[in-house]
């Protein structure tokens, strides 16, 4: 047997909220156009126009659910240039001098932060001048 690809639901998903859309709008538009007919009753007219407005903004849900749902997220890819040999140095907490693992290491706003498992202090992670 075949299996649905993710792909293929948000289509299917997008194709039917397109449906459901255009068929909202198209009768939110015949129930706004009947409130203006001069041989009904003002209620009537009152309602049809209130069911119009529902329509369209049922409508506009449905758009804003459908963008929810097919959109991508975002790739960050971050790459580095040396220009020279690189080695490792361990990282230590600046608090109790416990050695860090590098896999710890979070980017938050652009700005490398790990968090020490021995005292739990969170620290930048900095870059010390050779000289």
């Amino acid at each position: 047997m075949e299996t649905v690809t993710p792909n293929l639901i948000v289509k299917a998903i997008t194709i039917l909220g397109a449906i459901a859309v255009t068929v909202l709008f198209f009768f939110a538009v015949i129930f706004a156009l009947a409130s203006s007919y001069q041989g009904i009753p003002a209620q009537t007219a009152q309602t049809r126009l209130i069911t119009s407005g529902l329509l369209f903004i049922i409508g506009l849900a449905v758009i804003v659910g459908i963008y929810y749902v097919t959109r991508k997220p975002k790739t960050v890819i971050q790459r580095l240039e040396v220009s020279g040999q690189m080695k490792g140095a361990a990282i230590k907490c600046p608090n109790c001098s416990a050695s860090i693992d590098a896999n710890e290491i979070k980017i938050v706003s652009g700005v490398p932060y790990v968090k020490c498992p021995y005292c739990g202090t969170t620290f930048e992670v900095t870059e010390e001048p050779k000289w």
